[in-house]
């Protein structure tokens, strides 16, 4: 493959909260894990789940349904664990499924919708089109800043 053609595919993990589906690019993914003890941090914004100690790494947990202030709900066999890096940071996000790896063509990609009074809206870089899906692209470093 050339340059040229890799730079026009986003090869990205999609995962599901609530009803929607969202991605986030395969070359911030550090691993998926199943959901595992997560020991509470006092006095952390309340989407902050904790710290897990993965392969003798503390990570930080945050629950992305709570940090879009969406129905909480019950932890399911199928809840994962998205571990992420940004820079030098690593961090868990606490999912309701890990479902595939595709790659996009960044033609399909569409810029944030305005949606007047969502929160999410801050945390999309974009919506991908693909046949009947609509993909939610989130910008990591907002989704990971407690000031945005």
């Amino acid at each position: 493959m050339t340059n040229a053609t890799e730079q026009k595919n986003l090869k990205v993990i999609v995962f599901q909260l609530a009803d929607k589906e969202y991605a986030i690019p395969v070359s911030h993914v550090k691993g998926i894990e199943k959901l595992m003890h997560i020991t509470r941090v006092p006095k952390t914004e309340r989407y902050v789940k904790g710290v897990i100690n993965l392969r003798g790494v503390v990570t930080p947990v945050i629950d992305l349904r709570e940090r879009f202030e969406l129905p909480v709900s019950g932890n399911e066999e199928t809840t994962r664990i998205i571990i992420i890096t940004l820079e030098t940071m690593e961090v868990g996000f606490i999912v309701d499924s890990a479902n595939d790896v595709l790659d996009i063509d960044a033609s399909s990609i569409e810029q944030q919708p305005e949606v007047v009074g969502s929160l999410e809206e801050d945390f999309i870089a974009g919506v991908a089109k693909l046949e009947n899906r609509l993909l939610i692209l989130l910008h990591l470093d907002k989704v990971l800043n407690p000031f945005d």
